[in-house]
């Protein structure tokens, strides 16, 4: 589910009052809205005790006008029956909920409770506006249920504010001026370029012709070479300077 993390931030935000929502939402509700198939029901039994719509971020509860594609954040906790959580889980519910959604899951009882914050970038689909399109999952690391909350950061409007959370969970930094989109992109790029280094150095490690072996090593410096564009910000111009 992971993305990996290397420059998240805390996570854990303290929403306000006037946007508590604390309503249960029944799982057959989301089977209803999403389609969910026999194996995505069991899924749910097996991993999931719990699911509550813990706050409604809406121009009506945090005073912050909504925007194109993110006219409300819904926040969700998921308490887990399991050690881990399948990410069709977390697809179906967002396929059943028509607005962004950041997941607060949360693992074990008492001083051995755990808390982790999940999201996927959520938006509607360029060609049916009545669709949304998801991207990877990205995750906070674990952290003790009692971690101290940090206040809900400042923005503009509702599309800055998704943006500003999902940064917390996000492995590489965003570049300046780069759009949300744009930025998500690049991060979904250099986990597969990681995932193509992997089977990379895997052949390496099997293969016995020394011909072949040079071959799969320059073949791996320059994937090796892509991921660090990808992941490296691009150094600050004159004009940039302050």
């Amino acid at each position: 589910m992971s993305q990996g993390a290397t420059t998240q931030k805390p996570a854990l935000i303290a929403y306000p009052k006037q946007a508590a929502f604390g309503r249960v939402l029944p799982k057959n509700k989301i089977y209803e809205h999403s389609g969910a198939n026999t194996r995505l029901k069991e899924l749910f039994v097996e991993q999931v005790e719990q699911i509550v719509w813990q706050y409604k971020l809406a121009p009506e509860t945090i005073n912050l006008p909504a925007r194109p594609g993110v006219p409300e954040i819904q926040i969700f906790s998921i308490q887990l029956k399991s050690t881990e959580l399948h990410e069709d889980v977390l697809r179906c519910i967002d396929g059943a909920v028509q607005f962004p959604i950041m997941f607060e899951l949360h693992q074990g009882q008492g001083d051995q409770a755990k808390t982790q914050v999940v999201a996927a970038y959520k938006r509607p689909s360029e060609a049916d506006a009545s669709r949304w399109v998801l991207s990877s999952y990205f995750t906070s690391d674990w952290m003790p249920a009692a971690t101290a909350r940090t206040a809900m950061p400042l923005a503009l409007d509702m599309a800055h504010l998704y943006s500003v959370l999902l940064q917390g969970l996000m492995p590489l930094p965003a570049r300046p001026q780069e759009a949300l989109s744009d930025w998500i992109a690049r991060i979904e790029q250099a986990a597969s370029k990681r995932r193509e280094i992997e089977k990379t150095q895997a052949r390496l490690a099997k293969e016995k012709q020394f011909n072949r072996k040079v071959e799969i090593n320059a073949t791996l410096r320059q994937l090796k070479s892509e991921l660090e564009q990808l992941s490296r910000r691009p150094p600050i111009s004159e004009a940039q300077r302050p």
